[in-house]
């Protein structure tokens, strides 16, 4: 009996080895390669698929037709403003995120809306075609224009969209569907590349806008090799927490808009819910006249967005202080600690410090850099900031504060979920449009800052 012949992979990027070895030699990632067998995968030519007729001569680009990008919306408002204003036809949407996070009832309720207009085939290699139904009558989808198809074999998904001809595929999940072609498992590095592949070569060939759903890996990136989000158009996060009914949707990659938009929703018993002021719903719950506690306020694309951020110093009982954030970048928090105690004059190095993002978010803006100082500040010393006060600023590192861009927008936004009060930088870049009823708390470094407020 012959012996089958095996190659090495590399799970992050792809990247082929003939054995085994610690360090990917092409991405430098540790024990990420692993062994599948060395099944001769199937010629597609590489050229697109356009109903038997191929294009293989260069063309120059006078010739090639530029007209601007047939879009069509979804349906839902969050998901076309993090596509960057609607669905592309002809593109590849690669939608990935944790299981149970709601990546298959956001694609199954897009349908709804989809189907008035559009011939949509939903294949699924995790449900049956009943178990499919029956969730979209739990969700009130109606069924005129839907079609089901539960499938993992490859060559029956591209024939069924080639007689069929769909306007849209939804594809749930890649990891489940297999080429008969390739001895690889289903799932495998080898597999969801080819898979990827052919998908492509459908949407580009055929026009058909193709929605892809795809896994998390435990360390929380998409499962299958790196080069998958360079194959597709579009890569979207679905994130949340486990215990929190808010999900947030951001554009990893994005051909055909930017990539800084988050859509907000909320997991319901219908089904997600659109969240269309994310700010008013990350404040809720907010406690009074607690001292850690302060509100600074984001961009996140073009929309402003007001987060809390929360922080709690205690005396450390060890040796060793304990440091924790949640939402926060973990190296910029440990420089705004060594600033306030630097600059701010604070002793902080013998405490416990933890900082929290409340609703999920994650933070990586440096306007965000004041309302950490000034919690951290309200913590130590047990003094809550008043309630209707937010802080907008970047801070650096001999404790100066700098201007942060959109100014006008987010002093708008202050205003409008009720805050009287907001703590800006004293130089401002642009001229500032104060909204009625706001006042401005102009400061030049954090010292001024903490003995201003506490």
């Amino acid at each position: 009996m012959a012996k089958t012949k095996t190659l090495f992979y590399c799970t992050q990027c792809g990247n082929e080895t003939p054995k085994w070895q610690g360090k990917c030699s092409a991405c430098g990632a540790w024990n990420t390669i692993v062994e599948q067998p060395a099944g001769e995968s199937r010629k597609r030519g590489g050229v697109f698929l356009d109903g038997g007729r191929s294009t293989c001569r260069p063309r120059a680009m006078a010739e090639v037709e530029a007209a601007d990008e047939l879009r069509f919306n979804t349906g839902m408002n969050e998901l076309d403003r993090v596509l960057g204003g609607g669905a592309v036809k002809g593109s590849l949407v690669l939608v990935g995120g944790a299981p149970g996070i709601g990546k298959s009832t956001l694609m199954l309720q897009i349908c709804d809306h989809l189907c008035r207009f559009a011939k949509v085939l939903y294949v699924s290699g995790e449900e049956s075609e009943r178990q499919i139904k029956l969730r979209a009558q739990r969700l009130g989808i109606g069924s005129e224009g839907l079609y089901l198809f539960s499938e993992t074999n490859l060559d029956n998904v591209v024939s069924a969209v080639q007689e069929d001809r769909p306007d849209i595929l939804i594809v749930d999940s890649i990891q489940t569907i297999y080429n008969g072609e390739s001895t690889s498992s289903p799932g495998s590095v080898a597999q969801v590349k080819e898979c990827t592949m052919a998908l492509m070569h459908l949407a580009k060939g055929m026009g058909v806008t193709i929605f892809v759903v795809g896994h998390i890996n435990k360390e929380g990136s998409l499962a299958g090799p790196k080069v998958l989000e360079h194959m597709v158009d579009c890569v979207l996060h679905f994130e949340g927490e486990e215990h929190n009914t808010h999900r947030i949707l951001r554009a990893a990659k994005n051909r055909f808009g930017a990539t800084n938009e988050i859509g907000v929703f909320e997991m319901g018993d219908q089904g997600l819910l659109e969240v269309p002021n994310p700010s008013e719903a990350l404040l809720s719950g907010r406690p009074e006249h607690t001292p850690g506690s302060c509100v600074s306020c984001v961009m996140e694309g073009v929309r402003p967005v007001l987060a809390e951020i929360q922080a709690l110093l205690s005396p450390s009982a060890y040796g060793n202080s304990r440091r924790s954030s949640n939402g926060f970048d973990y190296n910029r928090a440990m420089m705004m600690l060594a600033v306030l105690e630097k600059r701010g004059g604070l002793a902080l190095s013998n405490c416990d410090f933890y900082v929290n993002v409340i609703g999920g978010l994650t933070l990586d803006e440096p306007a965000a850099d004041l309302a950490l100082i000034v919690a951290l500040a309200s913590s130590f010393r047990d003094k809550p900031v008043p309630f209707d006060l937010a802080a907008i600023g970047e801070v650096g590192l001999t404790g100066e504060l700098r201007a942060v861009q959109a100014m006008n927008q987010r002093l708008s936004e202050v205003r409008r979920l009720g805050f009287t009060k907001c703590l800006v930088p004293a130089r401002n870049s642009g001229k500032l449009v104060v909204p009625e009823g706001l006042s401005l708390i102009r400061v030049c470094n954090i010292r001024e800052a903490v003995a201003v407020l506490i």
